[in-house]
């Protein structure tokens, strides 16, 4: 009975088409925040622990690929088949810089200092923009071998990783010399590659496999077949002990870390799952899907209680600040098409 509760998610609906990418803030002191990319050109920022829309980034004229947050969640970021990328206000809801490209941007990711914004797509280029020098040229590290699937800083800044849609692997660059370190051998072309929090593994989804690595030394420290083509996979982030995966079969799994046993299949998606994140303190996680919802699921176990709360792991205190601050966000948001406004102030509240 509580199994079958805890697989109910909180289901955030609002996106027209497909969701391809996901990025949860780290733990802020106004709590942490879910921004999600999708096929509609209008990326949205919500509540991370409740699901609550907060705001959507009207402004890009093509699918958007790729999104992210600052450290602070001040600022995203998104990459765009409009050939830009735009770094926005999170507050507001403003663009704050467009840099433009010659071709479709796939992947954007701010530095860890939050000085910096690195770009990549169809182009074949890597690309660093000073955001302390918007106006400037970008840096543009060495030619990538194929055309750039997703991107990632690790390493303190030193480091960027970037996989490639059309050849298996992940490259690491030295950022200062702009040259490739490293290259993580897969055999097919890595969708997704997500740097751990305590930046000790990476998280690759290659092909039916998910792989860990040695974020230090660059080993494989994991390799785990699939039971069908997954597109991502994230680690817990607290206690590395498990991780989710998501794919074709539309079906979000969870499993043991050190084992590679599956301990939790959720069924919900009316689509393949394109992405699949693990909030900051992993007692959830998101997926998004091309069935243009995206669902937050409980990690568990939790108590009864947590479970009634839908989605809200700490004291009633602590979600009436969030709440608050949500309302503050709300307020201060530029809401561009109104229009749409009914089925996001939904969102979540299924």
């Amino acid at each position: 009975m509580d199994k079958k509760k805890l697989a109910v998610p909180l289901v955030c609906h609002g996106h027209s088409r497909p969701v391809v990418d996901l990025f949860y803030s780290p733990i802020t002191p106004d709590g942490f925040f879910l921004i999600s990319a999708s096929k509609d050109s209008s990326p949205m920022l919500r509540n991370g622990e409740t699901g609550d829309w907060i705001g959507t980034f009207e402004g890009h004229k093509g699918a958007v690929w790729s999104c992210c947050l600052d450290t602070n969640a001040l600022r995203a970021a998104t990459g765009s088949a409009d050939f830009s990328a735009k770094v926005w206000d999170a507050l507001t809801g403003d663009v704050l810089h467009s840099f433009e490209h010659k071709h479709i941007v796939r992947a954007c990711a701010f530095s860890e200092d939050t000085h910096l914004l690195l770009t990549g797509g169809l182009e074949k280029v890597l690309r660093i923009y000073d955001l302390n020098r918007p106006d400037a040229p970008p840096r543009e590290v060495d030619k990538s071998p194929g055309s750039i699937r997703t991107v990632a800083w690790l390493h303190s800044d030193q480091t960027i990783l970037s996989s490639c849609t059309d050849l298996g692997g992940v490259r690491l660059w030295d950022v200062r010399s702009g040259k490739i370190v490293q290259t993580l051998e897969t055999k097919s072309s890595v969708t997704s590659a997500e740097v751990s929090q305590d930046g000790r593994y990476i998280t690759t989804a290659d092909g039916s496999t998910v792989k860990f690595w040695d974020a230090n030394h660059f080993g494989l420290v994991k390799s785990y077949d699939m039971p069908c083509t997954v597109e991502s996979a994230s680690l817990e982030p607290k206690y590395g002990n498990k991780f989710i995966a998501g794919g074709e079969d539309m079906w979000i799994r969870v499993f043991d870390f050190h084992t590679g046993n599956e301990i939790t299949c959720n069924k919900g998606h009316h689509g393949p799952v394109h992405c699949v994140r693990f909030s900051p303190g992993g007692e959830s996680y998101a997926s998004g899907s091309e069935d243009g919802t995206i669902r937050i699921w409980q990690t568990g176990p939790l108590t009864n209680e947590d479970t009634e709360v839908h989605g809200a792991n700490g004291s009633t205190g602590k979600v009436k600040v969030i709440a608050d601050e949500v309302s503050r966000k709300i307020e201060g948001f530029n809401i561009a098409d109104e229009g749409k406004s009914g089925d996001k102030e939904e969102a979540g509240n299924e």
